[in-house]
């Protein structure tokens, strides 16, 4: 298999969303863990649960081939141009999930391998057919997308506890904004496939009012879990000021004259910046505890 190949499976199963993943289980699994952290088990998790995103990444492609061939930024996917048959990837993403949940079905536990099954069904089956009929896909895509570090905090904890719960409202809430950012800045493409995203079905300065409204619940969300004692001072002040900078700048876009789509982008992008923070806020905070 050449260079060029191995890049087009590489790229099948979508490398962002499954980093950004793994750095939402790595601090579910930071957030459970005493020091010093369980290397082993650590790397295990990660591996496992990156092998089972990115399997069902995959599924999610296959799926999603004829939409993605009406849309700007999807339309050159590698199966969209038939650079891999559909078959390939099918037998590719069997082989990527079968690996992900062996693995974490012998070195975790079987609420963490439970929890594993449930982010994939709800990813690619619920998930994945519900974004063509109405418009509370994106709920339901904040859940799949908040199993991760659950995944993380359960390989350690053994258990969904208060912490736990915390942190699936607090990855949830903070997806919404994500998306509709996304949802603004790309509403001609979601149209194009007849997705009936927010945007779409009720515009998007609909769109953008919810926005500050899930960063509000975002904030409130994170803070419980210094509230509990789950952490403590830097992990708030790193959650809060970032969370603040996101919040004043999504009131930007209600401002006269302002492009939505320019704003729309920096909205993402920070929302970027937020998830990174919050999950190097928690071994930050525990290391100076």
């Amino acid at each position: 298999m050449n260079s060029e190949k191995i890049k087009n499976y590489y790229r099948l199963a979508k490398p962002g969303i499954i980093y950004g993943n793994a750095l939402t289980a790595a601090a579910g699994f930071i957030l459970a863990s005493k020091y010093p952290v369980n290397p082993k088990l650590f790397l295990l998790t990660l591996i496992g649960i990156s092998f089972v995103i990115g399997g069902g990444c995959v599924f999610n492609n296959y799926l999603d081939r004829s939409i993605d061939s009406k849309m700007e930024r999807t339309k050159r996917r590698v199966l969209v141009s038939g650079v891999i048959s559909g078959r390939s990837s099918l037998i590719y993403g069997t082989i990527l999930e079968l690996i992900g949940m062996l693995i974490l079905a012998l070195h975790t536990n079987l609420l963490t391998f439970g929890l594993a099954i449930v982010g994939f069904i709800f990813y690619v089956f619920i998930y994945t057919f519900a974004k063509r009929y109405t418009v509370y896909s994106t709920i339901i895509g904040s859940v799949s997308g908040s199993i991760p570090p659950l995944v993380g905090y359960c390989a350690v904890s053994n258990r969904i506890d208060l912490g736990a719960v915390i942190l699936f409202l607090t990855i949830c809430f903070w997806q919404m904004p994500h998306f509709y950012a996304i949802s603004i800045y790309r509403v001609e493409d979601y149209r194009s496939a007849g997705l009936p995203v927010l945007s779409v079905q009720k515009g998007t300065n609909t769109a953008k009012k919810h926005i500050p409204f899930y960063i509000l619940a975002y904030l409130v969300s994170a803070s419980l879990l210094v509230f509990y004692h789950y952490t403590g001072l830097v992990y708030l002040v790193l959650v809060m000021i970032s969370g603040l900078v996101w919040l004043a700048y999504s009131l930007k876009g209600f401002r006269s004259g302002v492009s939505e789509e320019s704003w729309a982008k920096k909205v993402f992008g920070l929302s970027l910046v937020v998830i990174m923070l919050f999950c190097l806020a928690i071994p930050i905070d525990k290391f100076f505890r």
